[in-house]
């Protein structure tokens, strides 16, 4: 029978709340005695669930039981011996650790503590804000021990928190009631609250003491306001739509340097003191899943910001060793975009057309070749989205994948377990595809098995680290291709660059005199196959036709810079392209392996435009200007 003590005895301190405010102070005064005590036993006995005699014996039946072998808590001996029953043992357990079991029914979430914590994170991550007094915040959770969870809370809200359990089965729907009565879910409320990271930078630098003192490296990686500061930098970075955030630490007393790649290229953008040089990359860390204890290795990680309460944006994050142990850190960002229409690549009319007829073919291999960043993956995505119908299976391989869109069957690909883009392309013709698209052409066996899978009724799409179409040619033949099976079953080879666009908001246009053009020309001709004063004029002649109006003249325009670019003068980024149709004498080039330079003056009588020729054409059209164009056009 239960000790007569226990059964009298009022329920522990505070697990039934009247309202937020009777919870706060049942919080802020924890119980007297039951808090104090050294043992569990103790707490029971000063919470009048057990008198002290039935106490004594169950210790002493637990002595008895490790005498014999036996391992029971001293808790379940007095339930399993009928002294208290299990919820008592629960709520004096609760009591005694501080932890509380509140049903949201009892209480209203307060509109503040609702606004610390979006929607979006209370839901994904089972999390119910309630009060929020002074530096602390209350939550109800169904699993207040999650101390992974409590890190990110905390360093999201900035609070100390106080974990509570919810009563089972209540959360769910309890979350859902308090945000929509609060519109928003509070999201802008914690944007509006966020400081800048100029602004806590400078709070940073007013505070550092001398860099050269005994204090320098000593702030913890959980320092709030450099918590707060890496997160506004990642959402400003967002905002910037920067595609890179690199973390550049120096020795003391020189600063840490953070630098932004804005369409394509690195831009100043804070520094901080130099104490914080190692507590900045150990944060990274924290939040990567890395190791903050290794520093002599380079660390992959990614960072789903959404758990921090910024964006569905993931970060892929490398940690590169640099000199005096110290760390530089790079972010890239990738934000799960969808494709882009074909026709908004930047393809010109006659290759847009090309390309368009080429992948509707049902067999075959497309190249997409460039340089690393300079968007192949996108192009590639565009033209799937293109040929992305229910009548066909796609699957594609990609390492890692940065574009989701709808149809499609997308693969990560993990050459460190064997599965590799060869070993996709192997399973995906066991699959019953339409489709192929692989991410990249690395070695000789994938090249094989892509120009196989072409040739067996497939449309086969890949990319190539080469500068110009001709030169994959070359590329692939140097893998040890079979020549007649290439030739056999390439479509096309697609080569891009990618410029920075004019903005439209502040550039300057100025007709061009004819000496310009002509230089123009010149320039244009010289990428081509000839090059000569009656050509240029001719050239001239063609582009006042096409792009001069009725009066003929041609404008150039400049950058200028304003506040919709940030004073960059330009404002995203376009694509210049080179398209190589194959054709008759281009297979036989392949057949015969002939260099390069043949291949180019083939495909240039044919009809391609270079990449320097693209480039112009884009320039007279006021979309970019020539210094962006040589710049990614100088092979």
């Amino acid at each position: 029978m239960p000790d007569t003590a226990a059964s009298t005895a009022p329920p522990p301190h505070g697990f039934r709340p009247a309202n937020a405010e009777s919870l706060w102070r049942q919080l802020s005064t924890p119980h007297p005695t039951v808090g104090k005590a050294r043992h569990l036993g103790e707490a029971l006995v000063h919470a009048g669930m057990l008198s002290p005699s039935a106490l004594e014996d169950g210790l002493k039946k637990q002595l008895q039981e490790r005498g014999a072998g036996q391992h029971r808590l001293i808790g379940q001996i007095l339930v399993e011996g009928g002294v208290l029953t299990q919820e008592q043992l629960r709520q004096v357990i609760a009591a005694w650790l501080g932890e509380y079991t509140v049903h949201p029914g009892d209480i209203a979430p307060e509109a503040t503590a609702l606004a610390l914590v979006p929607r979006a994170v209370a839901e994904r991550e089972s999390v119910l804000p309630l009060i929020a007094r002074e530096d602390a915040l209350v939550l109800l959770m169904a699993d207040p021990c999650d101390r992974v969870l409590l890190d990110e809370l905390r360093f999201l809200t900035q609070r100390r928190l106080l974990p509570l359990q919810a009563a089972p089965g209540t959360l769910m729907p309890a979350i859902h009631r308090a945000y929509r009565t609060q519109p928003g879910g509070g999201a802008d409320a914690t944007t509006a609250a966020r400081a800048t990271s100029r602004e806590l930078a400078a709070n940073l630098g007013s505070t550092a003491p001398d860099a050269d003192s005994e204090q320098a490296d000593v702030i913890s990686e959980s320092d709030n306001t450099l918590v707060r500061l890496i997160n506004s930098v990642i959402d400003e970075a967002i905002h910037h739509r920067a595609s890179d955030i690199h973390i550049e630490t120096e020795p003391a007393p020189q600063n840490v340097r953070i630098r932004l790649r804005i369409d394509g290229d690195l831009t100043p953008y804070l520094e901080l003191p130099a104490r914080y040089r190692f507590a900045m990359v150990a944060r990274i860390k924290i939040m990567a899943g890395m190791d903050i204890s290794e520093h002599r290795k380079p660390q992959d990680g990614k960072i789903d910001f959404a758990r921090f309460g910024g964006p569905p944006v993931e970060l892929r994050v490398v940690t590169v060793p640099t000199s005096r142990g110290l760390e530089d850190v790079v972010l890239r960002l990738l934000a799960g975009a969808k494709p882009l229409p074909l026709e908004n690549i930047g393809l010109s009319p006659p290759n847009l057309q090309a390309l368009r007829a080429v992948v509707q073919k049902s067999y075959g291999l497309v190249l997409v070749c460039g340089p690393t960043g300079c968007g192949k993956t996108t192009t590639l995505h565009s033209v799937v989205r293109d040929i992305n119908t229910a009548g066909r299976k796609i699957w594609t391989a990609e390492d890692p994948i940065e574009i989701t869109q709808e149809g499609l069957r997308q693969v990560q690909v993990n050459p460190r377990i064997g599965w590799t883009f060869a070993a996709a392309m192997r399973t995906f013709l066991r699959a019953d595809p339409d489709v192929i698209m692989i991410g990249e052409m690395r070695d000789e066996e994938t090249a094989r098995i892509a120009i196989e899978a072409s040739l067996t009724g497939h449309l086969v799409l890949s990319t190539l680290h080469t500068n110009s179409a001709p030169e994959s040619i070359a590329r692939l033949l140097e893998m040890g291709l079979d020549p007649f099976n290439f030739s056999d079953s390439l479509l096309a080879i697609l080569a891009q660059r990618l410029v920075r666009r004019l903005c439209t908001a502040c550039r300057e246009p100025r007709v061009a005199d004819h000496d310009t053009l002509l230089g123009l020309a010149s320039q244009y001709l010289d990428s081509g196959t000839r090059n000569t004063p009656e050509a240029c004029e001719a050239q001239v002649a063609r582009w006042r036709q096409q792009h001069g109006g009725a009066q003929g003249e041609l404008r150039l325009w400049r950058h200028v810079g304003c506040t919709k670019c940030d004073g960059h003068g330009y404002h995203g980024r376009l694509g210049i392209h080179e398209l190589m149709l194959s054709d008759e004498a281009i297979r036989q080039h392949i057949r015969h392996r002939a260099p390069a330079s043949d291949i180019r003056h083939s495909a240039l009588a044919a009809g391609m435009l270079t990449l320097r020729q693209d480039g112009i054409e884009k320039v007279l059209q006021g979309l970019t200007d020539m210094s962006e164009v040589v710049a990614a056009t100088n092979l």
